[in-house]
């Protein structure tokens, strides 16, 4: 068993990775605001499916690293995400049940609330627009959400990750 829990946590951690690249692939200025929030997906299935296993701590850490990765002020990815997996694990029985669509607006209300925090936060350091596209990955991410909550079960069936 424990060997299946070693494997586990490294395919676990090879979506946040993925999760991580995607969300830094060149884009053109067209559609820099309609990437969808990757990471923050990755980290609200994976809070979602196995909530004694990913939580708080690792919202933290991965929010640490987003900051890292994009250069911004160290802690803004790391409290919004900290938040948004807080109001995942007191919401994961009800989503379960939802079916995909609503698990969908639920997804876009979420990220909605990261998108508000971050730009909330970056005003507050003096670094961002005047724009409401910052709202726009949320939307984005509503549409990506039935697709990769399907391709990430679908691992987590495969590898028999509990």
């Amino acid at each position: 068993m424990s060997d299946e829990r070693a494997g586990g946590g490294l395919i676990i951690f090879g979506t946040f990775i993925v999760g991580l690249v995607l969300s830094q692939i060149p884009m053109p200025d067209m559609l820099t605001w309609a990437r969808p929030a990757w990471v923050l997906l990755v980290l609200i299935y994976w809070v979602m499916a196995l909530p004694h296993r990913i939580s708080l701590g690792s919202a933290f850490v991965l929010g640490l690293v987003m900051d890292l990765v994009r250069g911004s002020v160290l802690g803004l990815n790391a409290l919004s995400m900290t938040i948004i997996a807080f109001l995942v694990l007191v919401l994961y029985k009800r989503m379960r049940m939802f079916p995909l669509w609503q698990q969908s607006g639920l997804i876009l209300v979420l990220v909605g609330i990261n998108q508000l925090l971050f730009h909330w936060m970056q005003g507050i350091t003096g670094t961002t627009s005047d724009s409401l596209l910052f709202l726009l990955p949320a939307a984005i991410s509503a549409l990506v959400w039935p697709w990769l909550f399907l391709l990430l079960r679908s691992i987590r069936r495969l590898f028999r990750i509990s």
